[in-house]
Formats: C-alpha cells, structure tokens, sequence
C-alpha cells in the first residue's frame, strides 16, 4: 500500500516572501501553526504534509527526473517546449517557469520539515513514534538540501521556521554550511529511524515508503561521494552491503525496478509513492499550489516520456547511449536486457518489435523512445488510461545497484581497484555480462574510473543521475571530456561554464535582497 502521504496544510506562506502586516490575515479554511502541534496525530499528519511536497510537479512529479535527465547525454529535448529546450541544451534563463517549481518545490519541503523539527520535540507523545518522526523530517531536510545543492549550488541555508522579514531574507551559505548540514541531517536521520517499519508499533506500523535507517545510510555515503571524502563514503555504503543494514539485493529482473507491478522491493533503499485514483482517490492534479484532500497522487514522467501516439515524447534517447548498450554482448551472446527496459527501439532479434500491446512497431525502425518509466511493457495499451499524466508507477530515488557501484567508486579512489571489481560484477551479473575481472583484468585507477562511468550509464540511464555524475566528475570542466560530450550530445555544444547548475531564479533574486544569483544567472 502506498496511501500515508496525507494531504495537509498549514498556513504559513511562502519561505522567502517578505511579512506585510497588513497581509497577515488568517485563513479560516487552514489550521495556523500557532494552534497546532498538540498532539501525535498532529505531528504524524505535519510529517505527511512534508512527503507530500515529494509529489508535486518541481520536485518528483515531473521536472526534477525529466530536467536532469534532459541535461545529460543520454537523453535529447523532443519538445516544443521551450523552457524544456533551453534546460536541456544548457540556456536556460533565470524566468524559467519549470526552474521556479523546482526551487519552490525544495523549499516547501524545507519549510514543513523545519516546522516538525521545531514543534514536535515539545508534544507529549510516544518517545518511540515522537524519534521516528524527527527522524523522517531531519531524512527530508537533507533530501531536499541536497537537491538544492546539486541543481543550484549557491542557496540560502534556512533551519529554523523564520518569523521576521529579516529571517524570510536568508543571505545565500557557503557550500561547505551546505554540505555540513546535509551530513548533519541525513547523519541524524540514520541515528534516529528504524531499519524497517514492519518491526515497530504505532500510527507508522507496517507502512511502506517511508525514510528508513537504510535511507538515510545511502545518501549519506553518496554525499560523501559527492564530496570525495571517499573513505566515509565507504563506510557507509559497507553498513548496507556487509552490515549491520544488510537487508537489500538486486531484484533478479532488472525491469522490475521501473513498472507499477514490484514496488518498494529489495532492492529500493527509497522510492516517491504515487498511486492512481482508484488506489487513493482524488480529482485534482498535484501540480501544486495549496494542497487539498482531493490532490490525485499520481505522476507526470512516464507522459512526458512516452512515445508518439502514447505521450508527450518530449525527450528522446541519445543514439550514443543507444550504441553503447550495443557495445557488449552478454555471455550468451544476445543484446544487454536493460537497454530493452531502458528504449523502446526496433528489436527484431530479441523478439522486441511491439510496443505497448501493439504487436507491431509503428515508428521508422531506427526511432528511439523511452521506455523506462513507462507502461510500455506491462501489458497496457495506453500510457495514462487513456487520458494524461496518470501515471501510478513510483519513482525509485536510490537502488541497491547504486549502493554497489558507489562502494566499487570510493573503493578505486582509495587505491583499492581490484576489490572493486566485485561489486561492479554484481550488477554486471544481472545483465548476464562477461566477468570484467577476466576480459579486462588489471585495470589502473584511471581506467577504473572510465569503466565505472561505463557501467553507470548502463545501470542508470534516465534515472535522474548521469548528468549529477558528469558534472562532480569535472568533464564539464575537462576540454577533452567535454568534447566527446558534445559528440554524444550536440546539446552540449551550447554548454559554457558555469552553466553546470540551474540559475537562481530571477523572482527570489528580486524578492530577496540577500540571495546572490549563481554562476548560471
């Protein structure tokens, strides 16, 4: 099931717009905070709320996932969207409707967790229940920090509910505040929630979808990848695969991780609940804006994605990724399995010619099409019920898969290449691929590197990560890597540097007299 995220509101208005007393006027269809946080099922409703900012359009709904996968070279802009081509060749502006959703989207969340974090610790509740609900918000604060830092760069570092206009201007942090309270954050949370909610008793048993210790110990070790304290990164990655959080594994069919059919499976570390209507009801998009009991809680990605005659195809797979799945055969000699979930592409020899329950192909046989996050290949004949943007399917934000390959990264950075093979080969087995230990035997730690890169690509094309690994891998900034990049993708021909992150945008530079606009701006 996949029904906890509670629509909920509390009225406190935007993070970064200024007090007007003359404006201060209370809704009498909201609860204020002044009288709220009374009791526990006010805090369990006020951590709802903060999952729920997890399912509007800025943030996993749609433009999180598609405008990261945009910019990398794996996927290219379809779409007379404009915003959308300008995001996904690199000049985008800082007036960019989708850019502005996102930044709202990171900073509501930001604004209720900070609300749990304040109000939470004073209710007479449960110590037991009280802990895990600190811990999911303290999980949320770093998720969305962390999203913040990675499109953004420079943003304002807000921990407290602001209750002045001074505290509503936060100037911009250093990166190093950044990251120093992402650790801290997702630090907490791993201290403070339970490996599974199957073991505890409370309003929260039972519930699947959200943050665990596991969780929280995986994007602590991956934001200390991105901050190459690599032996860090190791041990926490080692807590996940070795123990004392050994409960993960790849599930044996790779497609399982996409579909509607096998979520929150043993291989997901954390995924974004979405849900038809007839799972849980509702009859407003959650777009965004002031939420209500009648939100749907359903996706925008696999739409966005799917092909002509079925969505939006907005985006297009890269012929470079295309020809890199085809690269290497696996042992028995037949086409890599993933690039089969990953493009819907013109397959005769792996009998995979029909799409959707269309047995035929209906595009020109070289077309390629995202499949990935799509109903294509589940036995559906539409992508959206025959309507749009309906999409049930979760989406995954960490897999055990990841987890392998960033303990085989940190474990080249540290001199040790050789373990690293064993981890990588995991995955690899999945595929059904070639033992590299025997057909590439030796590697230096440059060369791991270039393999690692390799694998990830493979792994987790249109997962919202490649273009994150490009970039804190420095090609953008490496003439030569940034040519074969442009080879790849003629999308980054526009690229210039500095345009690595999204722009500030130009509505909170105006409201905000202490923001400062980034190199993108």
């Amino acid at each position: 099931m996949k029904t906890f995220y509670i629509i909920f509101s509390i009225a406190l208005g935007s993070l970064f717009i200024g007090c007007d007393d003359d404006l201060d006027l209370a809704n009498p269809n909201s609860i204020t905070s002044d009288v709220y946080w009374a009791d526990a099922d006010q805090a369990q409703a006020g951590i709802n709320a903060a999952y729920n900012s997890l399912l509007i359009d800025g943030y996993y709904m749609r433009m999180t996932p598609i405008l990261t996968d945009g910019r990398a070279d794996d996927l290219t802009a379809d779409t007379p969207w404009v915003d959308l081509q300008q995001i996904s060749n690199f000049t985008a502006l800082p007036t960019s409707a989708p850019i502005q959703w996102m930044w709202d989207a990171y900073y509501q969340q930001v604004l209720r967790v900070n609300q749990v974090i304040e109000n939470v610790p004073d209710i007479e509740m449960d110590e037991d229940l009280k802990e895990r609900v600190l811990g999911q918000a303290y999980f949320l604060r770093g998720l969305a920090y962390f999203n913040l830092k990675i499109n953004f760069d420079r943003v304002p570092l807000v921990i407290t509910v602001p209750d002045n206009t001074e505290e509503y201007n936060a100037p911009t942090a250093t990166s190093e505040a950044i990251w120093t309270q992402i650790i801290d954050d997702f630090t907490a949370a791993q201290e403070m929630l339970p490996v599974s909610y199957n073991d505890v008793s409370g309003p929260d048993a039972g519930t699947v979808g959200r943050a665990t210790k596991g969780a929280a110990t995986g994007f602590l070790g991956k934001t200390y990848l991105y901050t190459e304290n690599w032996s860090a990164a190791a041990a926490e990655f080692q807590k996940i695969i070795e123990g004392p959080i050994n409960i993960y594994s790849l599930v044996s069919d790779y497609q399982d991780n996409f579909g509607p059919f096998n979520e929150n499976n043993s291989e997901s570390l954390f995924e974004v609940q979405f849900a038809s209507a007839d799972e849980v009801g509702g009859t407003v998009y959650n777009y965004g804006g002031e939420p209500s009991a009648s939100w749907k809680q359903v996706s925008s990605v696999g739409h966005t994605y799917a092909m002509d005659g079925y969505g939006y195809s907005d985006f297009l797979p890269s012929h470079f990724v295309y020809n890199t799945y085809n690269e290497e055969r696996t042992v028995n000699d037949s086409i890599d399995s993933r690039l089969l979930v990953t493009i819907a592409s013109y397959e005769p020899e792996a009998n995979s010619v029909g799409v959707y329950t269309n047995p035929e192909w209906p595009h020109a046989l070289d077309a390629l099409y995202p499949r990935k996050y799509t109903h294509d290949g589940f036995g559906f004949s539409t992508e959206s019920q025959g309507s749009v943007e309906l999409s049930e399917i979760n989406y995954r934000l960490m897999r055990y898969a990841d987890v392998l390959l960033m303990y085989a990264e940190a474990l080249n950075e540290l001199g040790q290449t050789s373990q690293a093979y064993d981890y990588i080969q995991q995955v690899r087995d999945r595929a059904n691929l070639p033992d590299l230990s025997e057909i590439m035997p030796g590697m230096s730690q440059e060369e791991m590197r270039d393999q690692l890169a390799h694998e990830r690509l493979l792994e987790f094309s249109l997962e919202g990560i490649r273009f994150h690994d490009i970039r804190r891998w420095g090609w953008l900034s490496d003439p030569e890597k940034l040519e074969r990049l442009r080879a790849n993708d003629p999308e980054f021909i526009s690229f210039s540097p500095g345009r690595e992150y999204l722009p500030i945008p130009q509505r909170d530079l105006d409201i905000n007299p202490n923001l400062e606009p980034n190199s993108a701006n």
